[in-house]
């Protein structure tokens, strides 16, 4: 048997139960409509399932096509955890091993998902045991460091006060700078007028994209506890598991990671160690939501909570949506990024934040999402 993660990590899903005929790939084909990169799977019998790819197809599209693709044609996709494990060794991929590959599965992988929904008329938290909620609380994303800190406090508090959403994460730190912060002392007064601005009813997290190494992030962490902040993400640039480790050890505030890795035994490792207390997969970077379902398998087995990593608004927040309906150990809030958001017409529904910070879970077939017909004329072939 070719290697592949199922002799370390065995299947647990059984899509067969969940859709009793046979769905044969006939067909998958990337597509690019007015800068978007779509991909469009068909079944002989004629479902199709379309998911949109993040931004980074731009620059991924042929290892979408000759090494990802192939290894789905002709298969029956309720197969599809196995041919997620199976693709790592299909024509050598193994060699690309990192998150450009494994964001191409997921490119394939949320198609197939909701060509199966489509199939049997089930969304796609259906086909994988059935939500256990319709809505998710989520918390407001800055995904900013350009600003001061009463810009940031500004402009994000009018967001607050838009959408009545219960918490935020800011970005502190200047991002893979080595303790260089992106303003002089800008985190620290941040983190300080932010709590004070906003009061004890707001939740907020911190995210600092592996700004600083150990004692730096332990001084800053002793600052969030302080003024009572849920979690510091990322202190230490992600491969430095050691460092990262001794910061979650050190500090009372929990201290997330994951967003930058796509290796199973990594997650297995960094769990069974307590790197971090909160782990985070994105549902792209690590090949797709079955693979962040077993990340979230291992971290309950450890009584860790999970949070995928996932600043999106467009069809790809679809796949964060049925993770947090299926997954009771994830974090309060899952997210969504504090930007305004204007919709393009082209795909329904539009996630829209109600009242409380809440945004319904898709319920239709498949991933839930709808496209105008009209846009495949105008879409062109990668």
């Amino acid at each position: 048997m070719p290697y592949s993660d199922q002799h370390w990590f065995p299947p647990f899903l059984d899509l067969r139960a969940a859709c009793a005929a046979p769905v044969i790939i006939e067909s998958i084909e990337l597509l690019l409509f007015e800068g978007t990169y779509l991909v469009r799977a068909r079944s002989v019998d004629g479902a199709e399932g379309i998911a949109v790819c993040n931004g980074r197809a731009r620059f991924l599209y042929p290892m979408v096509n000759e090494l990802v693709i192939p290894a789905f044609i002709a298969h029956d996709a309720r197969d599809l955890e196995s041919l997620v494990n199976a693709v790592y060794n299909f024509r050598n991929n193994y060699k690309y091993a990192g998150t450009p590959f494994w964001n191409c599965v997921a490119y394939v992988e949320a198609a197939l998902l909701d060509l199966l929904g489509k199939a049997a008329d089930a969304s796609v938290g259906d086909l994988l045991g059935g939500p256990w909620r319709s809505d998710i609380p989520i918390y407001l994303s800055s995904m900013r460091r350009d600003t001061t800190p009463e810009e940031e406090v500004g402009w994000v508090g009018e967001r607050l006060a838009d959408t009545k959403a219960k918490a935020v994460k800011l970005k502190i730190g200047g991002r893979m700078q080595n303790d260089i912060d992106s303003l002089p002392g800008r985190t620290e007064a941040l983190i300080t007028l932010a709590r004070k601005e906003w009061g004890s009813d707001i939740t907020l997290y911190v995210d600092a994209n592996g700004s600083y190494g150990q004692q730096q992030a332990i001084q800053i962490g002793r600052l969030l506890e302080e003024h009572n902040y849920g979690w510091l993400e990322e202190p230490c640039p992600f491969e430095q598991y050691e460092e990262t480790k001794a910061v979650a050890d050190a500090l009372d505030i929990d201290v997330a990671g994951g967003e930058q890795d796509c290796n199973l035994a990594h997650f297995r490792m960094m769990i069974q160690t307590r790197t971090v207390d909160m782990i985070q997969p994105d549902l792209m970077y690590n090949g797709g939501l079955i693979r962040a379902l077993r990340v979230a398998h291992m971290a309950k087995s450890a009584g860790l909570r999970v949070t995928p990593h996932s600043p999106k608004h467009n069809p790809e927040l679809a796949t964060l949506l049925h993770f947090a309906s299926l997954v009771k150990h994830t974090g309060p809030f899952m997210e969504f990024p504090a930007v305004e958001v204007t919709h393009e017409d082209w795909y329904r529904p539009h996630f829209a934040i109600k009242p409380g910070g809440y945004i319904d879970v898709p319920r239709g077939p498949g991933l839930g999402i709808t496209y105008d017909d009209a846009i495949w004329s105008k879409a062109v072939p990668v």
